[in-house]
């Protein structure tokens, strides 16, 4: 039977009735926050609820969003599941191709289009016969808008509210698509709300506190943490209205809890030692007095003055990257969890100085078991009864319950997790040795001109490690004074690991992998197998040198001979 849940719809009820005129959601339009109370987001549920019915919808029929966050984009979330639908997010920076398989794979009946940087894509995927509606703003034409669907609906009485059984189908959530198409991950009721409710607990969530959504709806992480830990735990969330406005908006919601992705950790990073050089930092923060203040003053800048939760995750984060923090006196804690255990599944919360670099425990009434091979097995209320329409990978992946992660863990006399690596992304060598990328490229970012690193050389002798680099921080400096740098960061990697580890050589990209170009997953997660096809001829090529960049390479492989 399992452990019994509110549903989330119930929880909505629930703060609109105990604390009708607190502010729920502040969404920035025009550089003004608009403040919606619970008392209002609860009406304009249960009438998009009721438009939704009006337009022939039969229960299960899957809707899709597709926009950026906004408050919109929780209140669609809450009218289809309120009005009996299952909900198919899209990624608001995929490719038309992706957007035209999710909706084909889900079968959608109806899209709610809404903030989008780039039209086309969505303009040109979305099949005739998909119903959609527009949120209210700037978007592709669509057929309803949300203003006048809810003006026109009379609020979805309660006794009409969809009320699923916990282990019905919530919504079909898909996967980032790091290689090949993305994968319905089937999150049912009790996935969502045990991924609402726990972290509540684990994480010491009171009603008080204040998020910001900015992280992807589409994925679970954002979905099950912000959204719905809102939800569950009855707090205010406020919203960004655009990148360029992201440090005033994050500023602006004066946060209590605050999570991010490795990514952005370093570019804020970047962007205080832009400002402030290393040795100068280290020379302020040696001054009681000052440092105090210099500490205050780069919190207050970041936006996290009043944070008492400090987040990370969705990928690695290197250990020298949170140990510099916390000399900022910023302690931020790393969380694991994937689209198939439903959000957070474990996390080193309250922050311990000498857990950093762990994932923590897992969290209350979830399982865990470490293979011979290290393979972190998980079950639970959390994870996934399997993949929508794929019931050979459902079978291959999960086995009396138990989720294989595919993350490979060590765990220490306290229990304290720690990821080493992807199961698949080990690669082996021509020498047969097996190597781990991940550990290595968290050394990489010890050395803080790298931005992105990507260690790869199946069937070579050595590895080689591709970099980008942050134009912040190598800003002035010549390509020389850099290769110093990444020499010794070289150097300091090969006299720390195996024989096997040593690195050939570390190659310097010239462009940045982004979202935009396909080398990023909308989370972040570098797209590994295509980064390995595209530098695969330089890895091959490469000089006999410790640091080279790209374009060195290319003029000595077309050099005569």
């Amino acid at each position: 039977m399992g452990t019994q849940y509110a549903l989330p719809i119930e929880m909505l009820q629930k703060w609109a009735t105990e604390k009708p005129k607190s502010i729920y959601l502040r969404q920035p339009v025009n550089r003004h926050f608009t403040e919606f109370t619970w008392k209002e987001c609860y009406d304009t549920v249960r009438r998009m609820a009721t438009a939704l019915q009006s337009l022939g919808f039969q229960p299960g029929d899957r809707i899709g969003i597709l926009s950026k966050n906004c408050a919109e984009w929780f209140l669609a979330d809450f009218a289809i599941q309120a009005a009996g639908y299952i909900s198919a997010p899209i990624y608001y920076t995929a490719s038309a191709d992706t957007i035209s398989y999710i909706i084909d794979h889900a079968d959608a009946k109806a899209v709610f289009m809404g903030k989008l940087d780039d039209f086309a894509p969505s303009e040109k995927a979305i099949r005739e016969g998909v119903v959609k509606i527009a949120l209210p703003y700037d978007t592709i034409d669509c057929e309803y808008s949300w203003t006048e669907l809810v003006k026109t609906h009379d609020p979805l009485p309660k006794g009409k509210f969809a009320r699923p059984e916990l282990d019905e189908l919530f919504s079909i959530v898909y996967t980032s698509g790091s290689t090949g198409n993305p994968k319905g991950v089937e999150v049912s009721w009790r996935n969502i709300a045990y991924g609402a409710w726990a972290p509540t607990q684990s994480l010491d969530v009171g009603h008080n506190e204040r998020m910001i959504s900015y992280l992807p709806l589409a994925h679970i992480t954002e979905r099950a943490l912000v959204e719905h830990v809102s939800l569950y735990a009855g707090v205010e969330v406020s919203f960004v209205e655009s990148l360029d406005t992201f440090a005033e908006d994050l500023r602006a919601a004066e946060v209590t809890m605050f999570i991010s992705v490795p990514r952005l950790w370093m570019k804020f990073q970047s962007s205080i030692l832009a400002r402030v050089p290393q040795k100068k930092l280290d020379r302020l923060l040696s001054i009681p007095i000052l440092s105090w203040y210099v500490k205050r003053k780069i919190r207050g800048q970041l936006g996290l003055t009043n944070a008492k939760l400090i987040g990370s995750g969705s990928a690695p984060i290197s250990k020298a990257v949170l140990e510099w923090y916390q000399k900022l006196g910023i302690n931020i804690t790393e969380g694991w969890g994937m689209t198939e255990t439903a959000g957070l599944a474990s996390s080193h919360f309250p922050f311990r100085k000498d857990k950093v670099g762990t994932i923590g425990t897992p969290l209350a009434g979830l399982e865990i078991r470490i293979t011979d091979e290290g393979e972190l097995l998980i079950r639970g209320d959390s994870v996934t009864k399997g993949y929508y329409k794929d019931p050979e990978l459902t079978a291959k992946t999960i086995e009396n319950g138990w989720f294989h992660t595919g993350d490979k863990v060590e765990q220490d006399a306290d229990g304290f997790l720690s990821i080493t690596g992807r199961v698949k992304e080990i690669f082996k060598s021509s020498k047969g040795k097996y190597i781990a990328p991940v550990p290595i490229e968290a050394m990489l970012f010890d050395n803080t001109y790298v931005e992105q690193a990507c260690v790869m050389g199946t069937d070579l002798a050595q590895p080689a490690a591709v970099v980008f680099l942050s134009g912040e921080m190598t800003d002035g400096l010549s390509r020389e004074d850099v290769r110093t740098s990444l020499e010794e960061t070289y150097h300091s990697i090969n006299s720390s690991v195996e024989s096997h580890l040593k690195l050939s050589t570390i190659i310097v990209a010239n462009d940045m992998w982004t979202i935009e170009n396909g080398y990023l997953t909308p989370t972040m997660k570098i797209k590994r197998m295509r980064l390995e096809d595209r530098y695969q001829t330089v890895v091959q090529c490469m000089p006999d040198r410790p640091v080279v960049w790209e374009d060195e390479c290319d003029v000595e492989a077309n050099a005569p001979a």
